[in-house]
């Protein structure tokens, strides 16, 4: 890949959308298209790996697809456990660390058990951090920084008030600022839909969206190399002039 080494954004996020229309066209389950979406998670690892991105958040589950029929999350959860146990001690050999962003409370206890045992074994990783959102909204991320400090500051004795709020502040409370991941800096979804979907609504305040019409399991290596010379030729200002940009990059 020719893009220049700064030119490569340090955390990438992807909405990893597609599955069930991938698998629909083929007259599929909606679920085989989640299994084959596993192996796209896969490409993308190693790519990421090859070009030096050094952060990827992948958004697996949101808030909202509880809504979704029931046996689709059953499969889903079913996939979880299963993608965990065959890639946890590849993930570990290959310097790969993972962590789970969002209320995985919900989950089911030996799904539960298993994040924490993949998170600790792979700990160490210093390749890439791949974090997963999972039983994630970014409205929820939020909502729940802001608890947290509220609680924060009456456990210390200090008066709530506006005084006391801050972005700063609010921001260390956030699920990715504990695991000390910097904002994404490319935001990609793939299926064709150009929103947001409640993902990392806080931290991708500055990033660059992309949004291409590949569908999840159909997005490989090229896609995301495609993604990121994108992203290369991109002028981020945040808040400054073209020209402004410019000369502090001289």
């Amino acid at each position: 890949m020719s893009t220049e080494k700064n030119k490569i954004p340090r955390h990438v996020a992807i909405v990893m959308d597609g599955n069930g229309r991938w698998a629909k066209k083929r007259h599929f389950p909606r679920t085989y298209g989640h299994k084959k979406g596993v192996d796209s998670v896969r490409a993308v690892i190693r790519a990421c790996d090859e070009i030096g991105i050094e952060y990827l958040t992948l958004f697996a589950f949101s808030s909202e697809n509880w809504k979704r029929p029931e046996d689709e999350v059953s499969a889903l959860m079913s996939l979880f456990m299963s993608a965990l146990e065959a890639e946890a001690k590849s993930l570990a050999k290959n310097g790969i660390r993972l962590s789970f962003i969002g209320d995985i409370s919900a989950f089911p206890d030996k799904l539960q058990a298993k994040i924490a045992q993949v998170e600790k074994l792979t700990v160490d990783g210093k390749n890439l951090h791949m974090q997963i959102a999972a039983n994630y909204g970014g409205r929820w991320d939020i909502a729940q920084a802001a608890a947290k400090l509220s609680q924060e500051l009456q456990q210390s004795g200090q008066d709530i008030s506006v005084d006391s709020f801050s972005e700063a502040k609010l921001s260390e409370h956030l699920t990715t600022t504990k695991l000390n991941i910097p904002d994404p800096d490319l935001f990609i979804r793939t299926g064709g839909e150009q929103r947001i979907s409640n993902f990392l609504l806080w931290q991708i305040a500055y990033a660059e969206l992309y949004f291409t019409d590949v569908l999840w399991p159909d997005f490989r290596r090229d896609e995301l190399f495609a993604a990121v010379e994108d992203y290369s030729r991109r002028q981020r200002r945040f808040g400054m002039t073209g020209d402004q940009v410019e000369e502090k990059n001289a």
